[in-house]
């Protein structure tokens, strides 16, 4: 495979790392703002984008709330604060009512859904309640798998012919299919989240290291057709929260199956959206993007990033040659976000993360928080905190 080198990797030569004060300083803003929304929310969610930076209510029908609950679990975990563990735990009940009634599920997100919010609890307290939650989840998951092609289908109905297609997103859903294949020792689960991982590796990713958002298949015959977009800004240009999903699937897979060849894969993909960052390295809603096209930018994308870069940090060796490149990458990005994204009014139901998109065609929460934001910025945190054990 090759990989295309940093353009521009010498703007990250001199970058002061974030000290442990900073961090521990920008968890006890969050805990701040998590505290007023559990006042706010009760027993609802919030829904998946803000409107004027705060989050509508919502019961738990969409594909994000997984996140709210994910975030809940995060600040029990900094905080040891019971009333975080309880307030999950009544949402964890909340996701298995909604794997069995099968309520708004016939989609690929089940790892969004269910791994921030059930398997955390089984994983941080041993929850049997979020184990049967997770495993029918992940049975739900494998449902949607397609033989010809052999990947997930991410939209509409089981083997609809206009939706016979994989999105970039599900490179965080598939490890859900790893943790319950390699829990009950399923290895039908497993030789499924494989095809997906190489479906999508040999479709989605371009050779230069961009992505595309989805990739269409034959129905008849399996064979990819063409790659597009649905939240990009065109079918040829790089839509930033997908880069950030392939910086973040990459490592994901790796640490289940090892493989080799998901080191030079990483590096591809991360010095592509290393090489489009702005000045402030938070990246625009869409990598084609630049300062004089005045677009919104993604912080959520960046906090996924983040993520992304600090799991596959683990593996790396230290005679890679971007090892170091790629940690002060994370650290001028999380330092960005602290600094001027991160929502500082404490008002009730505000989100933690400014200025993220949602879907820019749509119109939906452009230049708003989002929860995914605001879950992977907590998770970024909580990484440079401590040694934290990952729900994926």
């Amino acid at each position: 495979m090759v990989v295309t080198s940093m353009q521009h990797s010498d703007r990250f030569k001199d970058i002061q790392h974030l000290s442990q004060q900073q961090v521990k300083a920008a968890l006890d803003q969050a805990i701040i703002q998590i505290d007023s929304n559990i006042d706010y929310f009760n027993e609802t969610f919030p829904t998946p984008a803000t409107k004027h930076n705060i989050y509508e209510k919502m019961p738990n029908t969409e594909w994000t709330t997984g996140f709210w609950t994910g975030i809940l679990w995060l600040a029990y975990e900094y905080t040891h604060d019971e009333k975080y563990q309880k307030l999950a735990l009544r949402q964890v009940d909340s996701f298995l009512k909604r794997i069995v009634a099968k309520d708004h599920v016939d989609h690929h997100d089940l790892g969004f859904l269910y791994t921030p919010s059930c398997v955390s609890a089984y994983k941080l307290l041993g929850s049997q309640q979020a184990y049967a939650a997770s495993i029918l989840a992940a049975e739900q998951l494998a449902s949607r798998f397609q033989e010809k092609g052999g990947f997930i289908q991410a939209w509409g109905g089981a083997g609809a012919e206009d939706n016979y297609r994989l999105i970039i997103d599900a490179l965080l859903n598939i490890p859900l299919l790893y943790w319950a294949g390699n829990e009950q020792h399923n290895k039908t689960y497993l030789e499924m989240a494989d095809r997906h991982y190489k479906a999508a590796k040999e479709t989605v990713i371009r050779e230069d290291g961009s992505t595309y958002h989805t990739y269409y298949f034959d129905k008849l015959t399996g064979k990819p057709e063409k790659g597009v977009t649905r939240q990009g800004y065109s079918d040829d240009s790089s839509w930033a929260r997908g880069q950030a999903w392939a910086i973040y699937g990459v490592p994901l897979h790796y640490r289940y199956r090892h493989s080799e060849d998901d080191i030079a894969l990483f590096e591809k993909v991360t010095n592509y959206f290393i090489d489009k960052l702005p000045d402030d390295y938070v990246p625009y809603w869409d990598l084609i993007f630049s300062e004089q096209d005045k677009q919104p930018r993604d912080s959520s994308a960046g906090a996924i990033a983040v993520c992304g870069i600090a799991e596959m940090m683990k593996y790396l060796p230290e005679s890679n040659a971007n090892k170091q490149t790629y940690t002060n990458v994370m650290h001028a990005l999380l330092s960005e976000l602290i600094t001027n994204y991160a929502a500082d009014d404490k008002v009730p139901g505000e989100t933690l993360l400014k200025h993220g998109v949602y879907s820019w065609h749509s119109g939906k929460g452009v230049d708003e928080g989002n929860l995914w934001g605001d879950y992977f910025y907590m998770e970024a945190l909580m990484r440079f905190y401590k040694d934290w054990q990952l729900y994926w």
